[in-house]
């Protein structure tokens, strides 16, 4: 059996991009993690140990947003390398960042990158 368990809308700010101004003013950003994974034993037992602790999902979340990066692509890759390390029982992981009115030439909401198996 395979069940979800989502975190989703995980607010950070961070000093990540390529200019200049980025890395002193920062930006807001969201982190969505998706993950696949078997809760049956946890949803008998009541027992954390038996799934996945999402405030372990947001306290790696939160710290590999705190190490200046140009591209958020390498920053998800940081963030989905840690939890599945983190977590080897996971069936699938999906973690997707998206970077808030990000600086170009344009009126641009948002910006995400996604990086599944």
């Amino acid at each position: 059996m395979t069940h979800q368990i989502n975190i989703e809308g995980i607010k950070l700010y961070a000093y990540h991009g390529c200019l200049e101004e980025e890395a002193r003013i920062g930006a807001h950003y969201i982190v969505d993690v998706y993950m696949t994974t078997n809760f049956t034993e946890a949803a008998i037992t009541d027992d954390l140990q038996k799934t996945l602790d999402y405030c372990t999902v947001y306290e790696i979340s939160k710290a590999e947003m705190a190490i200046r990066s140009k591209l958020i692509e390498q920053v998800c890759d940081r963030i989905f390398k840690r939890i599945k390390t983190a977590f080897p029982t996971l069936k699938t992981l999906e973690v997707k960042v998206t970077k808030l009115l990000p600086p170009m030439n344009g009126d641009v909401e948002r910006v995400s990158v996604v990086i599944k198996d």
